[in-house]
């Protein structure tokens, strides 16, 4: 069984959590909603089997453990832990995007998204 040539990616994109992180109390408090996108760069699987290939349903399950059982003050940190646990669990994923939203960040003025974007490699701290 050898490896196909190439990268492939897999992406979960607009995954929606009700959390609490922030800088301010009533962030902690009342929490909000944030979107989490990640893209997985992957080998494509030598086999049509799941275990060939990242199970992306367990990707998720990961990203809502960390997005709405940890509290982060920045969306930075929450992207980074997201970035590092993923890396850590899932040795099928060569490199990563993850994009964290914080679609109603407390600005004054109107701004449609704010969101952070890290990108980590295999080998990379």
């Amino acid at each position: 069984m050898s490896e196909v040539d190439g990268l492939g990616t897999i992406v979960l994109s607009g995954m929606e959590f009700h959390a609490f992180h922030g800088v301010h109390d009533y962030e902690l408090k009342r929490g909000a909603r944030f979107v989490v996108d990640l893209e997985l760069s992957v080998s494509p699987p030598a086999r049509d089997t799941l275990p060939d290939t990242v199970d992306y349903s367990r990707v998720f399950a990961t990203v809502k453990r960390i997005v709405t059982g940890e509290s982060f003050k920045l969306i930075e940190s929450l992207a980074a832990a997201i970035a590092g646990t993923i890396m850590t669990e899932e040795p099928g994923v060569r490199s990563l995007v993850v994009r964290v939203h914080k679609p109603h960040a407390p600005l004054h003025g109107i701004v449609r998204d704010v969101y952070y974007e890290l990108r980590r490699a295999r080998g990379e701290g």
